[in-house]
């Protein structure tokens, strides 16, 4: 375990953590099928994020809508199945160490994290049969941050 400063203790305390309920997919869209992605994936319904980088597409969505796009995109590659953990806290953008304090504790139990971003939140995509593991570990970090 890393070493916990009080100002992260502080954050840790007050976050809520909260499992999405639907399974998620992890898909690479080949950079040529950027466009159809573009246009197919505008429409999806939240949680999704999609991630241009020239090199691929790389998208996270509910598997069940996955499995309607799946054919429109030959060359893809899929990671699945995975359930979506949000840390629900508004983290400013200046705080040091959040997920390698979240990503450590819950490498040490033995759960593999995909995390991402959004300007106000993170968020994590642990493999299903984690999921409980994963939120025991992180409920633990919380209740341990509130006892001081």
């Amino acid at each position: 375990m890393i070493p916990i400063t009080p100002d992260m203790r502080k954050i840790l305390a007050e976050i809520r953590v909260k499992e999405h309920p639907d399974d998620y997919s992890i898909i690479f869209i080949e950079p040529r099928d950027e466009e159809k992605a573009r246009t197919l994936l505008r429409d999806l319904k939240p949680y999704f994020s999609v991630i241009y980088t020239g090199e691929e597409v790389s998208v996270v969505l509910r598997s069940s809508e996955w499995t309607k796009l799946r054919a429109s995109f030959p060359g893809h590659r899929e990671e699945r199945i995975y359930r979506l953990i949000t840390f629900d806290i508004a983290l400013d953008l200046s705080i040091v160490g959040f997920l390698s304090v979240v990503s450590t504790a819950l490498a040490e139990s033995g759960v593999s994290i995909y995390a991402l971003s959004t300007y106000l939140k993170d968020h994590i995509l642990v493999k299903k049969q984690d999921v409980a593991k994963a939120i025991m570990v992180l409920n633990g970090l919380v209740s341990d941050a509130k006892r001081g």
